[in-house]
């Protein structure tokens, strides 16, 4: 049950803050847009 937990913890909740979106895909979000401006630079 704690390994579930867990999972619906860090991939699944929406967070309010940042949009009713689940950390994971903020996550991704962050280090695609980091990527883009690496290479522009």
């Amino acid at each position: 049950a704690t390994l579930e937990w867990v999972d619906w913890f860090n991939n699944r909740r929406l967070l309010e803050p940042i949009g009713n979106i689940p950390p994971a895909e903020a996550e991704a979000r962050y280090y695609a847009q980091s990527d883009e401006l690496a290479m522009v630079a």
